[in-house]
């Protein structure tokens, strides 16, 4: 199971919001590029890079700084955060992205969705955010009245090729992951899972990885390494 730190991106900075609330911002560093090289080093085998200005607007913001993490790192990146057209795919892509992540233009707009994931194939990351079970959009601003699992199923007849999984309620709040949430999510589809949200100390690593649910190949993981609950180390050892 991969270990993918996460660096958010607002105006230039390295920054962790609490449950995606642009009110509550912690500021963990001036430079993501060296946060970048920090986890590389650290043994990350990928980055997991949001445009959270991107996020709120619904275009890409901080393209210069994807670009300068992606030439910084010899790891591949995956970048999510305002990618709601072909165009911005291309962008992110051309800035050196390996995959985008699209979400809520996908949750809103199933023919761009389909349109989206057949041009983009391997290189597109269905971001499922979910709150109480239901997707959420707009940067986590409101709720959606279509079940999670539901969502991830449309999304596999459309041709996606792997989900990350977010449960807002958890994340950055430090209280574990919703490992049921996780389960169902992975039993619901045969793609790749990427969980996202809760990740607080290395028990919630072994506690994934005892799920057994070999679909789940990887965990996103911010406030925990930049708080210090969790080391890279230790998270690295853990999902081995």
């Amino acid at each position: 199971m991969e270990i993918i730190p996460a660096i958010d991106i607002r105006g230039g900075r390295c920054v962790r919001l609490l449950q995606g609330r642009f009110d509550k911002e912690t500021v963990y560093s001036e430079d993501p590029v060296e946060m970048a090289r920090r986890w590389e080093a650290g043994g990350a085998p990928r980055l997991h890079v949001v445009d959270l200005d991107g996020a709120r607007t619904g275009e890409p913001h901080n393209i210069k700084v994807v670009e300068q993490i992606a030439k910084a790192v010899s790891i591949p990146i995956q970048v999510g955060g305002g990618i709601r057209s072909p165009a911005a795919a291309k962008l992110a892509l051309e800035a050196g992205a390996q995959r985008v992540v699209i979400g809520t233009s996908a949750a809103l707009h199933s023919e761009l969705a389909f349109k989206m994931l057949d041009a983009l194939r391997d290189s597109a990351i269905v971001g499922i955010d979910a709150r109480d079970g239901y997707v959420a959009v707009h940067g986590w601003a409101e709720v959606t009245g279509e079940k999670a699992v539901d969502f991830a199923k449309r999304m596999v007849s459309f041709g996606a090729a792997r989900i990350i999984f977010t449960d807002i309620s958890k994340d950055g709040m430090l209280q574990g992951v919703s490992l049921s949430a996780v389960a169902e999510m992975a039993d619901a589809v045969t793609l790749p899972i990427i969980a996202s949200g809760g990740v607080t100390t290395v028990d919630d690593i072994n506690a994934l990885v005892a799920l057994n649910r070999p679909n789940v190949e990887g965990v996103i993981t911010g406030k925990a390494l930049y708080a210090g609950t969790l080391t890279l180390s230790d998270a690295l050892a853990a999902a081995k």
